[in-house]
């Protein structure tokens, strides 16, 4: 093992016991019942809040109970429905794609498989690691959104800015038992403490 690649682990694993100390719960914030609505709770979270998000699903999930529900629905009510999520024409189109795939191609059982999640319409890498994490406790990865993608570079554990290299960098370092809670960890650090405006870094609780 290369030096650099010995201290980035050895700042990992610093973090990662600072950060668990700081939020011994951290989890999921979306609500969902079933796979299929976490499926379209976390493809509904880009770029939008997921306070926001349970607020739009606490009446979607009641408004279509079922799968089927998703397959029969008009677009543009659907539009409508998740509006205040943003980029609401191609989430709507991606859901309501991504139901159909799942009906059609996978019985309408959410798969546990990357490749097979990457199927679905909108699904990328970041949607299909917390779809496994959360519903069949898999973890082939570690789900890279905003706060992971600018806080990796922040400690120090990456100097790449593309999500899917970040990711490898990241799985490189970071145990395999530690890659799901490692993104929780992230999102309530960047959250709470180091937010994304400029700020001074140095009174953060993780230097």
């Amino acid at each position: 093992m290369n030096n650099s690649l010995a201290k980035r682990r050895a700042s990992a694993a610093q973090i990662h016991l600072e950060l668990t100390k700081l939020f011994p719960h951290a989890g999921m914030m979306l609500n969902f019942s079933n796979h299929w609505e976490l499926v379209l709770a976390v493809s509904l979270s880009a770029q939008c809040t997921d306070k926001k998000v349970n607020e739009v699903t606490e009446k979607l999930f009641k408004k279509y109970p079922t799968l089927n529900d998703y397959l029969t629905a008009d677009l543009k009510e659907f539009e409508r429905d998740i509006f205040e999520t943003g980029f609401y024409h191609q989430k709507a189109k991606n859901a309501l794609a991504a139901a159909r795939v799942l009906h059609d191609r996978f019985g309408g059982v959410v798969p546990n498989t990357m490749e097979e999640l990457m199927e679905l319409p909108g699904v990328g890498r970041k949607t299909a690691n917390v779809v496994l994490g959360n519903a069949f406790g898999i973890a082939v990865g570690i789900a890279v959104d905003t706060h992971v993608n600018r806080l990796a570079r922040v400690f120090g554990l990456t100097k790449n800015t593309d999500p899917e290299k970040i990711e490898q960098d990241l799985m490189k370092i970071i145990p395999q038992e530690e890659w799901f809670q490692t993104t929780y960890l992230y999102i309530e650090y960047g959250r709470r403490y180091c937010i994304a405006r400029p700020h001074a870094h140095e009174n953060c609780p993780v230097k």
